[in-house]
């Protein structure tokens, strides 16, 4: 059986080296610049794994200057067979609740500046993406947030928005009237550029308040989100400990996309 490498890009909260045996740092390069931070190697339950901070370690990169290209080839260069992404959201369903976990299946994308493959020269690529999310990875991470009593939710429809500001009352209204149930600003291009480097991706999303839509709520702040980012973390680290040793390397739709993609 092929060994596995599990690459995780840490979001706001999350990019802890402490869950990793034998953590390591390594500073990499890329055809394409820089990755946001150093890597850091380790191992969890025996499986190599590979700790990206999406933001840069002291979180001093926003959302559209993010070098996506450049983290996921350096994820890919490194052997990473599959990604978990971590990314705080907000809700837009009452029934998300901050602190719950979701498990995204869908997603829009509302942003605009950002390079979002890796074909911009002498090939075109059309990557399929009408299943964005790797079926297989989101089915295992709701089975052991099952098993460890969160609060969580297997289906979602995710859109990411630029940023770094956060919605107005009348954008977060018109993206609940689309179907959208949880808002972010880093999951795309991420999820398109590990789907054309053949990475299985699944964003883990903690629902960290609700979006500006819910009136009755205070205004979403930074400090706010800051709060319950925490709690959130914990479950994540504690999901991760009991995800990643079941992952296995097997086909997946995901990993062949790109054999017929290409022009």
């Amino acid at each position: 059986m092929l060994m596995v490498k599990i690459g995780i890009i840490g979001g706001s909260g999350l990019d802890d080296p402490n869950i990793l045996q034998n953590a390591q740092e390594i500073d990499v390069n890329t055809p394409l610049g820089k990755p946001s931070s150093t890597l850091t190697t380790g191992k969890i339950s025996g499986v190599d794994i590979i700790i990206l901070a999406r933001h840069g370690k002291k979180h001093t990169i926003m959302p559209s200057n993010v070098n996506f290209r450049a983290n996921i080839w350096a994820l890919k260069d490194q052997g990473c067979t599959h990604i978990l992404a971590i990314t705080a959201v907000g809700s837009l369903k009452e029934e998300i609740r901050p602190g719950h976990l979701v498990f995204p299946d869908q997603v829009i994308d509302r942003t605009t500046k950002r390079a979002s493959t890796f074909y911009d020269r002498d090939k075109v690529c059309h990557i399929p993406m009408g299943d964005p999310f790797c079926r297989k990875l989101r089915k295992l991470l709701a089975d052991e947030a099952k098993m460890l009593g969160f609060a969580y939710h297997d289906k979602a429809t995710l859109i990411t928005i630029e940023g770094p500001r956060f919605s107005t009352r009348a954008e977060s209204h018109m993206f609940r009237t689309w179907g959208a149930d949880i808002i972010n600003m880093s999951v795309m291009p991420e999820c398109t550029l590990a789907r054309e480097a053949g990475i299985c991706y699944q964003p883990i999303a903690m629902s960290t308040d609700y979006d500006c839509w819910h009136v009755s709520k205070e205004a979403v702040t930074w400090e706010q989100i800051s709060k319950i980012m925490s709690h959130n973390a914990a479950n994540v680290k504690e999901l991760l400990l009991k995800a990643i040793p079941n992952i296995l390397h097997d086909s997946c739709a995901c990993k062949d996309a790109i054999k017929t993609a290409l022009v």
